[in-house]
């Protein structure tokens, strides 16, 4: 929520482009690990999942640094957000090297 708070204040002729690029990148991260956990019975379409997010979170990594460039965010809030999705990275890196403990016993 956070991110589309903060993209609602981009200039109008990003709305197309970096606003919504950056809202789909980060809506998507929580979209594929509600995926990612209903498939937690079948390991390798739950790391297929994980790893979807994990791309996601860092493409929207990129968008906070574009958003940082073109000054529509400060500097501080850049970094802010940019260290979240470092947080969110971290848990899906863990979990994919480490499914087992999240699979559904069989």
């Amino acid at each position: 929520m956070t991110i589309f708070e903060m993209s609602q204040k981009f200039p109008q002729e990003e709305k197309y482009s970096l606003t919504d690029q950056i809202r789909r990148s980060s809506r998507s991260v929580c979209a594929n690990l509600a995926e990612a956990w209903r498939k937690r019975r079948y390991k390798a379409a739950f790391i297929a999942k994980l790893s979807d997010c994990e791309a996601e979170a860092a493409e929207t990594q990129v968008w906070i640094k574009f958003a940082v460039k073109c000054s529509y965010i400060d500097i501080q809030q850049g970094r802010e957000l940019y260290k979240n999705y470092n947080q969110v990275l971290k848990g899906l890196v863990k979990m994919i090297n480490n499914p087992n403990q999240w699979i559904i016993g069989k």
